[in-house]
């Protein structure tokens, strides 16, 4: 993304501003915090070091919680091309180059390592050490809108202190709710879960979500101010490797022929996304044709009952020798893979509020077939884009899975794809995202897009 007013001849591209205004900045500032990391315009200090802020404090904070990096660098990198100066709060993770580059931003690193291959102990000094950063980040930062994008390790704690923290701080506090009540999906839900999302959804001064059934569910279920929720796009996942490697070779690469009727499972693998489902509709169709075949690609969320029963229905199916299954993160830089292998991706959910993944196929222009929950068959174009079904109903999908691979998405799909991707990046733009969400910051700034300008 190119910024505004790109000042020639002195490195990364800037964004000048003209008149008065929230955005504005001023002279270059020193500013000693310990015991973070801070990395602007390639330069690089240790834990505790002095740091260079990007030409002046930024204005919005943008707290990651150290995760979903497809989100977090499509916001971060949207809203600075946008031209809105900002702390981006991240991690070892979100460490890439694309955010040491701009002027307007400045990347500090409070999280540092997420890696979960470590002892107990040493987690918990990561994690205690991580938020006393935090604590002190938020006592000197000069940004007057903190907009949390995720809660961090301890959600009970970020709902109500953290929370009670930066209000007393006088920040402006925004929060994007990517799950209304994410207890009630995983069934686990309890009073103390409902208790601290009423808590964080009150003393937020405004509420991000991305679907209108979900700005709803926040009204009807937590009582929350409708004036102060605002619906945008989930942005299209960029952040993932596309590369000219072509779907004949992704094909080739997996096994698969080019007669083949790949049909593709994507991620986190839980009990709400309802895989067992897609493995008996699967069963039934490829038992009627030799050429299905079906990927589950994803990490089981725990070793648990519900895994190991999945587990055991995919290994007694009697079409295991057609189910690829790779029970393990996928790198980003494999993804690409399975994606441009498959003809379909399947989300079989029980319940969601929406669903990256879907994003996620429609950036390679795969179409989707997904149970009807949620918002998911609001973002599908029946026929165009994908196909819907009733959930928790292996017999439907099963026939949708037939009725899909006998339509004319399926049949054109080559071409089909560039279409797709076409609808996926007007629909679902980052730019739109960004241009929505700087304008609830200048509402909550008391300043005027126009001004701003």
């Amino acid at each position: 993304m190119e910024s505004l007013n790109p000042s020639a001849g002195r490195g990364p591209s800037r964004v000048s501003y003209e008149g008065t205004n929230a955005w504005k900045r001023g002279p270059m500032e020193q500013t000693t915090i310990p015991g973070y990391v801070s990395r602007n315009r390639g330069d690089q200090r240790g834990v505790g070091g002095r740091i260079d802020a990007c030409s002046t404090p930024a204005e919005v904070a943008l707290l990651t919680g150290g995760g979903d990096k497809p989100y977090a660098l499509g916001m971060a990198l949207a809203l600075s091309a946008a031209g809105v100066p900002i702390d981006f709060i991240g991690s070892d993770e979100l460490d890439v180059p694309e955010l040491r580059c701009r002027s307007s931003l400045n990347f500090l690193n409070l999280r540092g390592s997420t890696e979960t291959d470590v002892s107990p102990p040493r987690k918990m000094v990561r994690i205690v050490a991580y938020y006393l950063r935090l604590f002190r980040y938020a006592v000197t930062a000069r940004p007057k809108i903190f907009h949390i994008l995720w809660n961090n390790k301890f959600p009970l704690f970020d709902r109500t202190v953290l929370m009670l923290y930066y209000r007393m701080l006088r920040k402006r506090i925004v929060f994007t709710a990517h799950n209304v009540n994410a207890g009630k999906r995983d069934g686990n839900d309890t009073i103390v879960n409902r208790l601290t999302l009423r808590v964080q959804y009150l003393l937020a001064d405004h509420i991000f979500v991305h679907t209108a059934r979900m700005k709803d569910d926040l009204v009807r279920e937590f009582n929350a101010n409708p004036a102060k929720i605002t619906v945008i796009p989930f942005g299209i996942n960029n952040t993932i490797s596309n590369t000219a490697l072509t779907s004949a070779q992704a094909r080739k690469g997996l096994g698969f022929a080019a007669s083949d009727k790949v049909i593709l499972f994507f991620g986190c693998i839980t009990p709400y996304k309802g895989l067992e489902y897609l493995v008996t509709a699967f069963e039934a169709v490829a038992k009627d044709c030799a050429n299905y075949r079906l990927i589950i690609a994803g990490k089981p969320k725990a070793r648990d009952d519900y895994w190991n029963s999945v587990e055991k229905l995919i290994d007694r199916s009697v079409v295991r020798d057609r189910i690829t299954l790779r029970a393990e993160y996928v790198p980003d830089e494999e993804t690409e893979v399975y994606f441009k292998a498959a003809d379909v991706l399947a989300l079989p959910y029980l319940h969601v509020f929406q669903s990256g993944v879907l994003f996620l196929s429609y950036s390679f222009g795969l179409p989707v077939i997904a149970a009807d929950v949620g918002s998911l068959s609001d973002e599908i174009i029946e026929g165009e884009t994908g196909f819907i079904f009733k959930a928790a109903d292996e017999r439907e999908l099963a026939k949708v899975i037939r009725d899909y691979f006998s339509s004319w998405l399926y049949a054109d799909l080559d071409c089909r794809r560039q279409e797709i991707r076409g609808v996926a990046n007007k629909r679902y733009s980052w730019t739109k995202v960004a241009r929505i969400t700087s304008g609830v910051y200048s509402s909550l700034l008391g300043v005027s897009n126009c001004e701003r300008r």
